[in-house]
């Protein structure tokens, strides 16, 4: 290298200061849990949940697959006499949000069932959609079968209305005597209990059960391991002190250094639900029920007593309350930097957790969040300091307040979109079960808010897929449709089933999702998706 290069390398040339090259922002993330204490409850309320959840777009632009956050949702749990039993996870999680497996993405969420068969050997999102794409490997694509003749369930997630803000969302799962008690599993000396985790949903423009958990999916791992029979919620009640939390694993951001060395963030422009006459509901009715609220009066229905109308019972419930407490682990950091030196950004200098009654939660903003409509924007920028305690955290800054030299005015965060995502696509032999018996009508298709196409075709409820490979006899699927076509018959879908908000609006179901049945085959009928694509 000459003496002349050297010079320029070391910044002087002839005693001058040679300005050094822009900085370029290093890409970063924000990532966390959102906290929220409530209420514990007697553990008698152990036969399942409901809850209402605020659907918003969480990003002001949907910044492509390496985004995962879920809005806030709860694992629900087998409920054991002692501590959860190590090495055996397993449970009903899910809910709204983003996946990087998510084909066919937009700025509104979409929701999934997210059921976990011990320790994530399988999951369970959906009709027709579990751990992994590859149909040779089902891995929990069969868990789960379609209930509701009027709604469709797409395979990359159950779809809400485009525009989708701040409204509520209700769901909730219960169980109920679908699919019968069996002595043995998969032909061995292993029980399977009776108990079907149903999805009850109650949106602006549907109510009702859409699709259970087949008892299967949680007893299928005990085959090999007998040992763990009758530890799953395909026997064991649920466990009514849930957590409550938004977790988030990654919001686009960039990290950069100024002239004296300091780091300062910009984080994707990250929103939450706004009011206009007040603060926003986030979570309301956290409700836990007791077995007589559903299944009790189900159960002898089903062996000839009276008709059950399919409404919850809000008496043989408890609805969890809350205090104006909360917390978050929200930071900021390159990708590979270590966990345990993680800044951790200043969440509380412009968030107040809030009990806005004492069955809703939600959040005061400081004037450091800014409010436009129906939605609050949190601050962008950030800079790096040390607290009291010398320990480092993100604090918020205005723009003005960010030299630039670190490059971060001029980064974007553009909307992304894959129009090129390969389809979802079901088996196609003519011996696989899709084929065999095979579907009563169809295809048809259904355009989706998300631009994605879904083809669709009809099939006897008890010659779906999900429970030709369910572990049934065909007199068991008999007796399960028999139940069914009561239940199509009484349980219509305009119907109360969930005890309803007391506050704010119900977000609905992308109307695309929703559909009519055939003449003829009204009752005992369900759509099940067998294609996902663009078109």
């Amino acid at each position: 290298m000459t003496k002349y290069w050297c010079l320029i390398a070391l910044g002087l040339v002839a005693g001058q200061p040679i300005a050094a090259a822009d900085p370029v922002p290093q890409k970063a993330e924000m990532a966390g849990y959102l906290l929220v204490p409530h209420a514990r409850v007697d553990k008698s309320f152990n036969a399942g949940f409901s809850m209402y959840v605020a659907a918003w777009p969480l990003l002001k632009n949907y910044p492509g697959s390496q985004f995962q956050s879920g809005l806030f949702g709860t694992w629900m749990f087998a409920q054991h006499d002692t501590p959860r039993p190590k090495g055996q996870y397993s449970d009903i999680e899910g809910g709204l949000g983003w996946w990087r497996d998510t084909r066919f993405a937009t700025e509104t969420p979409k929701f999934i069932m997210g059921g976990v068969a011990l320790e994530f050997s399988e999951w369970a999102n959906g009709p027709g959609a579990g751990k992994g794409r590859d149909w040779k490997k089902p891995n929990g694509k069969y868990a789960i079968a379609q209930l509701s003749p009027w709604v469709l369930w797409p395979p990359d997630g159950l779809n809400l209305k485009q525009g989708t803000s701040g409204e509520l969302f209700g769901y909730g799962y219960l169980p109920l005597p679908l699919v019968g008690a069996k002595k043995t599993t998969a032909g061995k000396d292993v029980p399977t209990g009776d108990q079907s985790w149903t999805l009850f949903l109650n949106s602006g423009n549907f109510k009702g059960p859409v699709s259970f958990f087949l008892p299967y999916f949680w007893t299928k791992p005990t085959v090999e391991k007998p040992e763990l029979a009758g530890m799953f919620l395909d026997a064991r009640p649920s466990d009514p002190n849930k957590a409550v939390q938004m977790e988030t694993q990654h919001i686009p951001a960039y990290i950069a250094q100024d002239a004296k060395g300091v780091s300062y963030a910009r984080v994707a422009p990250t929103q939450f639900p706004a009011s206009a006459g007040g603060d926003a509901p986030l979570i309301h009715r956290i409700t836990a029920y007791k077995r007589n609220a559903l299944w009790d009066g189900v159960k002898a229905w089903f062996d000839g007593g009276p008709e059950v109308s399919g409404t919850i019972d809000p008496q043989a419930s408890v609805v969890q309350t809350f205090e104006s407490k909360g917390g978050a682990t929200w930071r900021i950091y390159p990708p590979s930097k270590e966990r345990d030196s993680r800044a951790s950004v200043a969440w509380s200098s412009f968030a107040t957790p809030t009990a806005l009654d004492a069955t809703t939660y939600g959040y005061k903003w400081t004037d450091a969040v800014a409010k436009a409509g129906s939605i609050a924007t949190l601050p962008e920028y950030f800079r790096l300091e040390k607290d009291a305690k010398d320990k480092e955290r993100w604090v918020v800054v205005s723009a003005k307040d960010v030299p630039a030299e670190t490059g971060l005015a001029k980064v974007e965060f553009p909307r992304v979109r894959y129009p090129k995502q390969q389809p979802y696509v079901t088996p196609d032999e003519a011996d696989s079960s899709w084929k065999k018996p095979g579907p009563a009508a169809g295809p048809f298709e259904a355009k989706l808010g998300d631009g994605s196409t879904v083809t669709y075709s009809w099939y006897r409820f008890a010659d779906q897929p999900a429970l030709l490979n369910a572990d049934l006899t065909p007199a068991e699927r008999e007796t399960l449709q028999k139940r069914v076509e009561m239940l199509h018959k009484h349980w219509t879908k305009e119907k109360e089933y969930l005890p309803p908000p007391t506050v704010g609006k119900l977000a609905d179901l992308d109307p695309a999702v929703l559909v009519t049945p055939p003449k003829g085959l009204e009752i005992g009928y369900v759509p099940i998706v067998t294609r996902q694509g663009f078109n």
